[in-house]
C-alpha cells in the first residue's frame, strides 16, 4: 500500500473510533495510556522497531508472540500517555502508520480507556 493511501485510510478509522468514544461520552482532554498496535513477521523485527521507539523515547513498547491473521507474529504495542484529541490521535496514529510502512509492519490502530 502507498504510505498516502495509509495515512488516509488510517486518518478515516481513528475517525470512526473518536467519534464512537465521543458518543459513549469520553473527556478527550483527560490525558490516558492510548495502545498502538503493530504486528511483525519475526521477533527481530518487532525487537528493532521496540528499541527504535524506546531510544527516541516515542513512547513504551512492550512485545508478545502472538497469532495474527493465521500466522505467528509479534505483536507491539506501544503505549503513550496523551489525551486522545483528535489533533494528538491523528498525529500518533499517523506515524506509527509511517512505522509500520517503514519497517514492515501491519499497523492495526489504537485504543484507550474511556474517561466520562
Amino acid at each position: 500500500m502507498h504510505i498516502v493511501d495509509l495515512l488516509l485510510d488510517t486518518a478515516v478509522e481513528d475517525n470512526r473510533l473518536l467519534i464512537k468514544n465521543q458518543e459513549l461520552g469520553d473527556n478527550a482532554e483527560r490525558p490516558r495510556d492510548l495502545d498502538f498496535v503493530l504486528y511483525a513477521k519475526n521477533e527481530e523485527r518487532a525487537s528493532l522497531v521496540a528499541s527504535f521507539v524506546t531510544d527516541n523515547r516515542y513512547g513504551r513498547p512492550s512485545i508478545e508472540k502472538t497469532e495474527y491473521q493465521g500466522q505467528v507474529s509479534w505483536r507491539i504495542v506501544i503505549t503513550i500517555y496523551a489525551p486522545s484529541t483528535e489533533n494528538v490521535v491523528h498525529t500518533l496514529s499517523g506515524f506509527m502508520a509511517c512505522l509500520s510502512h517503514l519497517y514492515d509492519l501491519e499497523y492495526d490502530g489504537w485504543g484507550s480507556v474511556i474517561y466520562k
